[in-house]
């Protein structure tokens, strides 16, 4: 193979001081693939380490490569690899664990306390030409499914992960607060998996049309007269009783208290938005109904599920996308994800330089 040279990379040095340079082209581990990257999109994450500098309590200390939704294809393999061959789409998994410890031996590999993490400060992300990626974390694609559709396995990821934290099942009845790309995958999910009536909530009109095209029954705007119990008393109204399952997709505290007020006898409450450390919340509601409250980490054993889901028709994620941009011009891309001018859902990045928009 010719020597690559190209190695064009994203990397955020600090709050909102984001530069393109040139990085050597890694060499794949025996382990490894290396790839040559396709279509990255912008997290919210990513939006919160440019714009602050921090999500949550992971903090950006030294220059970082950005992005961890991504697809790509394999350019060469190390030597133990067996699952994938050079030519191969893959989806990236972002997270690789330790494999060693309680939780990875467990099967709960997400909460490993030595995981490796495209884009969570320390670990490189791989908005790049060119990224290698512990093989069995790469997912091979379907023919019927395209390298976009690939990167957006990452998001749907979550909201299938969100959806078996609430062991949906047919007939279920939710609310899910925020219409945002993380709602927005954790309602396709819902359906697919056998939600029969869904509300949703947010403060924006065009993300409450695309709830709708992704299957909401029922939508709230949050006006800013609305209190919550205005809330709480519409979804129940829209849905014909308390629902049994409330997904909090925002993070934001308020949001938090109208699914845990909301969520009926015996219900579940998952937390999938990432919000403050700490929270004023009506516990004693929540208590009194037996309603369990469940967090949410990213996945675990999910992609399986999303490749399934999107390449069987169950859910289509293409409606989401609604920005191209090429790598050069990803300064532009997370200043469209920022101020969220265009009314962006998922905004992606092409990595290849012989991409042409379709």
């Amino acid at each position: 193979m010719a020597p690559l040279k190209d190695n064009l990379s994203v990397v955020l040095y600090g709050i909102q001081d984001m530069r393109l340079e040139n990085r050597p082209v890694p060499v794949p581990k025996d382990n490894q693939v290396l790839l040559q990257m396709e279509v990255v999109g912008i997290c919210g994450s990513d939006v919160h380490y440019y714009v602050s500098g921090r999500c949550g309590p992971f903090v950006v200390e030294k220059p970082m490569v950005i992005g961890h939704e991504a697809s790509g294809i394999v350019v060469e393999c190390g030597k133990d690899v067996k699952n994938l061959k050079p030519g191969d789409r893959v989806a990236i998994e972002p997270g690789i664990p330790c494999r060693l410890c309680h939780y990875c031996k467990t099967g709960y590999y997400n909460l490993c306390q030595d995981l490796f993490f495209c884009a969570t400060p320390p670990d490189d992300g791989n908005l790049s030409r060119y990224y290698c990626h512990d093989a069995d974390f790469c997912w091979k694609l379907p023919e019927n499914m395209s390298l976009e559709e690939g990167a957006l396995l990452e998001p749907l990821s979550v909201g299938v992960h969100a959806c078996k934290r609430a062991n949906i099942k047919i007939g279920d009845v939710c609310l899910i607060t925020g219409a945002g790309p993380i709602g927005l995958v954790t309602l396709l999910s819902a359906k697919a998996m056998g939600a029969s009536k869904i509300v949703i909530t947010d403060i924006l009109d065009i993300k409450l049309e695309m709830a709708k095209q992704c299957g909401a029954d029922y939508t709230i705007k949050m006006e800013r007269n609305m209190s919550e119990e205005d809330v709480v008393k519409k979804a129940v109204e829209l849905l014909g009783q308390e629902p049994n399952i409330s997904f909090d997709c925002t993070g934001l505290e308020t949001c938090v208290r109208i699914c845990a007020s909301a969520t009926g006898l015996n219900g579940k409450v998952v937390l999938v938005g990432l919000g403050k450390m700490e929270m004023t919340l009506p516990l004693s509601s929540a208590l009194i109904k037996e309603v369990d409250i469940k967090g949410v980490f990213r996945y675990c054993n999910d992609y399986p599920t999303a490749i399934e889901m999107v390449s069987s028709g169950r859910v289509n994620v293409k409606p989401l996308i609604t920005h191209h941009y090429t790598l050069e011009e990803s300064l532009k891309a997370f200043h469209t994800a920022k101020t969220q001018e265009g009314n962006p859902i998922k905004v992606l990045i092409h990595a290849n330089p012989n991409w042409k928009p379709s």
